[in-house]
């Protein structure tokens, strides 16, 4: 397995984990997520790949691109309530559904945070979907520690 930065010839099968990750939205918060995989989300790799605040890491096994992630550095100035910030987020992440529990997505967050480490940043984050149990017991497992947390209610 090799972790490494995308290359740009490789969006498009990214683009298909992408839309694995879309439809576990849609299933999970149909409220809020849309379903399909329209023109503005495959084009939205495109976006990403051209900003230079983000980087676009893949999983490599045998030639086939099973796991990827979107890490992004985020700035925010100090204000009257808050201290600035600055930090390495993960955007998105996925691991192909054939090749989960082998080890790739331990292996992509490893890459991330010796990549953040490298940048000079001291803070990894990443938000997620309370319904995704799965994801959250992972995140865990890697040493992601809850420190914020988004509530609703309807009424």
């Amino acid at each position: 397995m090799e972790i490494r930065f995308a290359k740009e010839d490789e969006l498009e099968r990214v683009n298909v984990l992408r839309k694995q990750v879309n439809d576990l939205h849609v299933e999970g918060k149909p409220d809020v997520f849309k379903p399909g995989f329209n023109d503005d989300l495959r084009d939205h790799i495109y976006d990403i790949w051209n900003d230079p605040e983000q980087e676009i890491v893949v999983a490599d096994v045998d030639g086939i691109i099973c796991g990827f992630a979107v890490v992004h550095h985020i700035y925010k100035v100090e204000n009257p309530f808050m201290y600035e910030r600055d930090f390495i987020d993960v955007d998105e992440f996925c691991v192909d559904e054939s090749f989960r529990r082998q080890g790739v997505a331990t292996e992509i967050i490893a890459f991330i945070k010796d990549y953040t480490r490298e940048k000079g940043f001291k803070r990894l984050e990443l938000n997620m979907w309370e319904f995704n149990r799965g994801a959250l017991e992972f995140y865990e497992a890697v040493g992601f520690k809850t420190f914020r947390r988004y509530m609703e209610v309807f009424v």
